[in-house]
């Protein structure tokens, strides 16, 4: 039976936990730290919104804040500036879905006719006339806004330093200079900087299709969804003429739902984090990975995996997230977890053979990458797997109807980390492996 190897390296469980603990030594230093970068950051949007109050602040990133706590790399953090609008009475001009169904849908947002109240959205430093409409007089135009917003970011940086508001060093303006959908800034936090992409948004009730499918995965907590889902999301610009749901915030929001559940989830999620930040990307200094990627993968695994039994334990937690990232490597697509015709992982400029090799030979032997400590030194156990893994894991490039619950507990079985009494699922993953073995996608 395949499953009879299950229990291999259980001697090898506590040095997991010592290298969890490491990560969350290090929770409360970071969540100060993001804490006082922050506080700078809203020193500053005060007096953005001094200056033009439209432009509202948001005190309420919690959850973001729990995220940088969770992480070991450096990643740029969003921080959202609301406009002071009555969203509900704008118009959403949906201009259809992406050609590739890859992304959410692009809209325009209308200023109707003979609304009393948005009147200070409709100055020509924010505003597009438009003169071919029966219902809107014109639009609200993200390119406008972020250059409104950045000459005002300058300003209050420049008063907040002349009247001594934040201390020198602690805020680099020099990447405002750069054109994009986001202004960002590098914040001091007092020995680390965190850069911080400054978004406006325009946060209103919007149906979000793709969330509402998410609603049938049994892997989130009951009525998390719904909840997510009576929300408000923000838009966030597109291009210079269009908004867009914000795909981040509502990720974001699916692995706070995550959090609250039992398990090892974020756990798994910290120590792939660490492990990508010091050794799969040579401490930040190289190109790889991102946080968000590994956020993606977790949503995924939490789908393909969703019995508590999954996450009871830390190292088969975190061989469920590292099998569906060998997968995604090999086969070199990651599906957005929304919009599953997206690959993140096209266009990334990333050498993912490279990426590939990195990443199986810490799935191979993870001791050698998960020692901290002096004391922690000695033989590591034998490689867990053989030569022609990847075959097997470049099964769903060619049969889609691999991505399924099934076959990644094969790959589970092959890193001896299934761990599974369910008698159905023991024989639905030997009824696939069998089906492998007969396409000689096995090495043996």
């Amino acid at each position: 039976v395949l499953s009879a190897r299950a229990p291999a390296m259980a001697v090898q469980v506590p040095l997991w936990h010592h290298y969890l603990q490491a990560i969350r030594s290090r929770g409360a230093p970071r969540a100060q730290d993001h804490q006082r970068a922050e506080n700078v950051l809203f020193t500053v949007l005060e007096h953005v919104h001094a200056r033009d109050p439209r432009f509202l602040v948001d005190y309420s990133h919690d959850l973001e804040a729990f995220q940088f706590t969770l992480r070991s790399s450096e990643d740029p953090l969003d921080m959202e500036v609301p406009l002071w609008v009555d969203a509900e009475a704008l118009l959403i001009e949906e201009l259809g879905v992406p050609e590739t169904g890859d992304g959410p849908a692009s809209c325009r947002l209308g200023v109707p006719r003979e609304v009393p109240g948005l009147e200070r959205w409709m100055t020509d430093d924010v505003f597009s006339a438009s003169e071919d409409s029966t219902t809107c007089c014109g639009h609200i135009v993200p390119g406008k806004v972020l250059h409104v917003l950045k000459d005002l970011l300058v300003a209050a940086i420049v008063h907040c330093k002349h009247h001594s508001l934040i201390t020198p060093g602690s805020l680099n303006a020099a990447s405002l200079r750069e054109e994009g959908l986001c202004l960002s800034l590098l914040v001091s936090s007092g020995w680390r900087m965190i850069r911080f992409n400054i978004v406006p948004v325009v946060r209103r009730k919007h149906r979000v299709p793709a969330l509402e499918g998410a609603q049938l995965m049994p892997c989130f907590p009951e009525g998390s969804l719904k909840r997510i889902i009576s929300q408000e999301v923000p838009l966030v610009p597109a291009s210079a003429q269009h908004w867009r749901v914000s795909t981040d915030y509502l990720l974001t929001r699916l692995l706070g739902a995550l959090g609250s559940l039992q398990g090892h989830r974020l756990d798994s999620l910290s120590i792939l984090d660490r492990v990508n930040h010091e050794s799969w990307r040579d401490g930040g200094q190289g190109p790889g990975l991102t946080f968000g990627h590994l956020k993606m993968v977790l949503l995924w695994a939490s789908v393909l995996f969703p019995a508590p039994e999954d996450w009871a334990e830390l190292q088969g937690a975190t061989y469920r997230l590292l099998v569906v990232l060998l997968c995604c490597l090999a086969t070199k697509n990651l599906p957005h977890f929304l919009y599953p015709e997206r690959n993140l992982l096209q266009d990334s400029g990333l050498d993912l053979n490279a990426l590939y090799q990195r990443v199986e030979r810490f799935a191979s032997q993870p001791e050698a990458f998960l020692r901290i400590h002096v004391t922690h030194l000695g033989r590591s156990p034998p490689p867990r797997i053989g030569n022609g893994i990847k075959a097997l894991l470049q099964l769903p490039a060619s049969d889609p109807t691999y991505w399924a619950t099934a076959y990644f507990d094969v790959l589970l079985d092959k890193f001896q980390v299934f761990n599974i009494q369910d008698k159905d699922r023991i024989s639905a993953m030997q009824s696939i492996f069998r089906k492998t073995k007969a396409l000689g996608g096995d090495e043996s």
